[in-house]
């Protein structure tokens, strides 16, 4: 009966392919990136002792931002990395410590570890910070929350911020349960919901001025536009924003699938397919199969060495243009269903992702999915309401 109703669900899912949106597939070379607008915030860097929030997808066109910016001759003084590192190289959660670039000998201040947020020390002979960060869009992604930390560490000392906007390849719907206080964590900071539809500077400027840094502070911000970006992009990003982020479809379907980060479901870490595969060695009746094992990306994945039966979701991926614009909860609802009486299925983590405890007790009660969306509405709402004034883009 089990098997049947994750067939039968999965199916309907698949096949539910009936709404059409105006999105397109862009290409990232036919936006013009906050970094390559050197004309408008190279002169501010002129003569000053600058800090650059940075990683791997930091690229003014086909070049790093760090070697863009010393061949312009600016002043680096540091390099701030987030998770993952400053070459984008380490798995998902693994303590990232302070090192040294080798490549340009520049002083690497891990931002993702034991320290997250920069200290006083670390400004001390700072002008201004550069921030640049290539987001995707989802609350959960850490980005936005090292975003808040070094924007209130430049607000409490004093340092002005430059931003250096990219695009959001998910910026095209809002979607999800807003954060409740009593769930704020590093990965979810704000009363957002999981898809909130901004690129990383419109999330800039609400943060700023809605008062939700700690203690009010307000940074000294300035945000270097994009031109070419609308919201109705699904933007191919031309550098893994993060490990396991290989490619868009990944980067599209990470909203819906990162859930099951809080189950005992596999979401493909350890695959050539993070985040376009789900399965569990207990899931009948699944369309495919996939063995979890350790790669640079993902040193212990979740089921190792066990084979998996479940979902390949790229063909999904690539019908974006029929999908709805919004999370996709068949999958995790129906995968319930299949597994819950296998034992314990949601794990601590699942709370802190969905930003409250609601979504999780909704599903083990049996509700569909148009309920428990039915349920987000009223404050949808409202966040939509305070999203619309800092919109800078189309």
């Amino acid at each position: 009966m089990l098997k049947k109703s994750f067939l039968f669900v999965l199916g309907l899912a698949m096949c539910s392919l009936i709404f059409a949106q105006d999105i397109q597939l862009t290409e990232y070379e036919s936006i013009t990136t906050g970094s390559q607008r050197f004309g408008i915030y190279g002169p501010e860097l002129r003569g000053k002792r600058v800090a650059v929030v940075a990683n791997k997808a930091s690229k003014v066109g086909d070049e790093h931002l760090i070697d863009f910016l010393l061949r312009k001759e600016v002043r680096i003084a540091k390099v701030f990395s987030p998770e993952h590192g400053f070459r984008a190289d380490a798995a998902a959660g693994e303590l990232v410590e302070s090192d040294t670039d080798a490549m340009t000998g520049l002083q690497i201040v891990s931002l993702y570890g034991y320290h997250k947020k920069p200290t006083h020390s670390d400004l001390e002979n700072i002008d201004l910070v550069v921030f640049d960060l290539q987001d995707v869009g989802v609350r959960f992604y850490t980005y936005i929350s090292t975003l808040t930390y070094v924007m209130e560490a430049c607000a409490e000392n004093n340092k002005p911020l430059i931003l250096l906007d990219r695009p959001n390849p998910n910026a095209y719907y809002v979607d999800g349960p807003v954060l409740e206080p009593g769930f704020k964590s590093f990965v979810g900071m704000h009363p957002v919901p999981i898809v909130y539809g901004m690129t990383i500077g419109e999330f800039a400027v609400m943060i700023n001025e809605e008062g939700w840094l700690y203690g009010g502070v307000k940074c000294d911000l300035e945000i270097v536009e994009m031109k070419n970006y609308t919201h109705d992009m699904i933007v191919k990003l031309p550098e893994k924003p993060s490990p396991n982020l290989p490619g868009w479809e990944s980067v599209y379907l990470y909203p819906s699938l990162c859930l099951f980060e809080g189950t005992v479901v596999s979401v493909g870490r350890g695959t050539d397919y993070p985040f376009q595969v789900f399965g569990h060695p207990d899931l009948k009746g699944g369309t495919y199969s996939f063995t979890p094992e350790a790669n640079p990306g993902s040193r212990h994945p979740k089921l190792e060495s066990e084979k998996c039966i479940g979902r390949n979701l790229t063909g999904y991926a690539h019908n974006y243009a029929k999908n709805e614009p919004r999370i996709n909860l068949t999958w995790l609802i129906a995968t319930y269903g299949a597994l819950a009486n296998e034992g314990a299925f949601f794990n601590d983590y699942f709370d802190k992702l969905a930003g409250t405890d609601r979504l999780r007790k909704q599903i083990e009660k049996g509700f569909s999915q148009d309920k428990i969306r039915n349920s987000w509405k009223a404050k949808l709402g409202k966040f939509k309401k305070i999203r619309q004034k800092y919109l800078i883009y189309g």
